[in-house]
């Protein structure tokens, strides 16, 4: 096991020395330096977990040190050491980002003390980073297991895989059950550099084994990723210019599991999750979906503080369509609002019929001042879209907005749904055609037509 290093700056020998004698003591491997340029020069030849540093030195002061220690580590940690007198350096010191300072004379055992609770703090920032990273990558795996809709499925998992694997491109091709090869998604290439690419594979992914994990197409070499779903056959993911690196390769092969996961859920259980979770009429999520939703995103929100929001909409005067063409017309109308709000928002995002002709948008990772702009983009999309104008009718519609933030105006699914509701209700009480912004002042209007 690599020992742990630590990085001993002072002017004075005797104390380098004894400085030195304490940490080996514990257990360290102890480097020291003399003043500003040696422990530069020793920051450059090699990684620090902990530098201890006196803040009157020959050439610069300690202050110098911690700043070019932490622009070369971020993480490392400082202990500075200082004179009684000169207690205000110090205080300067711990606000520029040191872990802790000492008093001279530093006895044993407060400085191996300050040592191992920096270590622990290291250690403990190291696993949050990689707990932070874990909890991003189990997301993204179940964003992509939990992709109901192949179109959407297959470009989000090359993007995953090319983002994971820091490639330059991400070519996705799928093996159906009856040998067909065909291209999926691309990521990162030129639509004629993808099409040369893929012509080129073909050959070699005839006689592809499974035990591949690089292949030379065109003088490039591609990292090769399989995801084999039950009954849909292998699909195969080319990266160019992937990282080599075992972690990235590791993470990259658990985004493909999820892959072979949505995949088979789409093939297995599309039926029924069409039943449960779409909406009959327009195809968009239902209400069922839309509490699963909040759900999650509720959790998430508790977990990593990222926000999300709800768009409350509501067609203006909508039985008015139905009175005048019918209720014919009406089903209509309201199946090509679903494309036009599809069209307003991300793939990530959720859109659900909330009923009648109310609509839900679930806004992911999204703050008020975004979903109030989002709102305002679905507000005038569907001012400006004429329905069913191929039937010959071209119908203008226009709705009401409410929009409302977790956690800033609610904190609870119930709560999120009835603020963004209220919101959308002072629209229709006033001038209808907005997008009114849950709060308890008065309420914020993004544009009104």
């Amino acid at each position: 096991m690599t020992k742990t290093r630590i990085l001993i700056v002072d002017d004075d020998r005797l104390a380098r020395q004894l400085y030195a004698e304490y940490l080996a003591e514990a257990g360290y491997a102890v480097q020291a330096a003399a003043d500003a340029l040696e422990a530069s020069q020793a920051l450059a030849t090699g990684a620090f977990d902990v530098v201890v540093t006196d803040l009157i030195l020959p050439d610069q002061d300690g202050l110098s040190v911690l700043a070019e220690a932490k622009r070369r580590d971020p993480g490392v940690e400082v202990i500075v050491i200082t004179a009684v007198e000169r207690v205000e350096p110090a205080v300067r010191a711990i606000k520029s980002g040191a872990a802790d300072y000492l008093v001279k004379p530093v006895p044993r055992e407060s400085l191996q003390l300050s040592v191992s609770r920096c270590l622990a703090t290291r250690h403990l920032l190291q696993e949050n980073a990689l707990l932070r990273q874990h909890l991003a990558l189990v997301e993204t795996g179940q964003r992509l297991a939990t992709t109901l809709d192949r179109g959407r499925l297959l470009p989000l998992a090359a993007r995953a895989l090319c983002e994971t694997m820091l490639a330059r491109g991400a070519l996705l091709l799928t093996r159906r059950p009856d040998g067909r090869i065909e291209r999926a998604a691309v990521e990162g290439f030129e639509p004629g550099e993808a099409e040369r690419i893929y012509g080129q594979a073909l050959a070699q992914l005839e006689g592809l084994t499974g035990r591949e994990s690089e292949l030379e197409i065109g003088g490039e070499t591609f990292r090769l990723l399989l995801a084999e779903a039950a009954g849909e056959g292998v699909s195969v993911c080319l990266l160019r210019a992937a990282t080599r690196d075992a972690l990235a390769a590791a993470n990259a092969q658990f985004l493909s599991s999820h892959l072979a996961l949505a995949l088979q859920n789409i093939n297995r259980l599309s039926a029924a999750e069409d039943l449960a979770y779409l909406d009959d009429l327009t195809k968009l999520f239902n209400l069922r979906y839309l509490h699963l939703a909040l759900d999650r995103e509720i959790t998430n929100s508790r977990q990593t503080g990222a926000p999300f929001s709800v768009l409350f909409l509501d067609l203006d005067r909508f039985k008015e369509v139905n009175d005048t063409h019918g209720h014919l017309v009406g089903s209509k109308v309201l199946v090509e609002m679903a494309g036009v709000l599809k069209g307003c928002v991300r793939d990530l995002d959720i859109a659900a019929r909330f009923g009648g002709d109310e609509y839900v948008l679930l806004l992911i990772n999204t703050d008020a001042r975004g979903a109030m702009r989002v709102g305002e983009r679905v507000r005038r999309s569907i001012a400006e879209h004429r329905f069913l104008a191929e039937e010959g009718l071209g119908l203008s519609v226009t709705a009401c907005i409410g929009v409302a933030t977790y956690p800033e105006h609610a904190q609870s699914k119930a709560e999120i749904l009835e603020r963004a509701d209220r919101a959308m209700y002072r629209g229709k009480e006033s001038t209808r055609n907005a997008v009114y912004l849950s709060t308890l002042e008065a309420p914020s209007v993004a544009r009104t037509g």
